[in-house]
């Protein structure tokens, strides 16, 4: 099996520092639903791990979160793709969960899901505790320059030799050799 798991926010849809809040809130990268899709029908099995402390914040509900991912779902239904199984963490960094990133749970529960084996998995990430939470599970990992992307390469906290790409499709065309739109 070919998994790549993504992170969501500053990756698949735009972020924000102020998080997001609502389905209408929660708007796509240029290109990212279409990228994901492009990596299904090579093959690929798409997942997603999302630390999402705004619900013990209290600035949302699992239902709120739920029709997020509906829509995430809906769009990539409407381009011929599918995510396998998304994993969030509503904890906030305080309460030392194993599933908050940088901890690796969340990518465990993913690849028991999926039966699959995270040293053959890569990760895609904009921040250094995505690289972290991979690192700690022995996957790959690959940094987007999007979301907090550009911020974390400023920071000079990863290693030299991560793959680094404008965004998810970049990404999805580097694997595949063909233009995800």
């Amino acid at each position: 099996m070919k998994l790549i798991i993504l992170d969501r926010d500053g990756v698949i849809n735009e972020d924000s520092d102020h998080f997001i809040k609502s389905a209408a809130e929660w708007v796509p990268i240029p290109g990212s639903i279409e990228a994901m899709a492009h990596l299904n029908k090579a093959g690929y099995t798409l997942a997603v791990a999302t630390n999402q402390s705004g619900i013990a914040r209290g600035l949302y509900d699992l239902a709120t979160l739920d029709a997020m991912h509906a829509k995430l779902r809906r769009l990539l239904t409407e381009h011929d793709g599918e995510v396998a199984y998304i994993a969030y963490c509503p904890h906030l960094g305080d309460e030392q969960c194993n599933c908050r990133k940088p901890k690796p749970g969340m990518l465990h529960e993913i690849a028991a899901y999926v039966g699959a084996d995270l040293t053959q998995a890569t990760v895609v990430g904009d921040s250094l505790r995505d690289w972290q939470a991979a690192a700690a599970a022995g996957a790959n990992y690959v940094q987007v320059r999007t979301g907090k992307g550009e911020r974390t390469l400023a920071g000079g906290q990863l290693p030299a030799d991560i793959p680094v790409f404008d965004n998810l499709s970049d990404y999805a065309h580097s694997l595949t050799g063909t233009p995800t739109a």
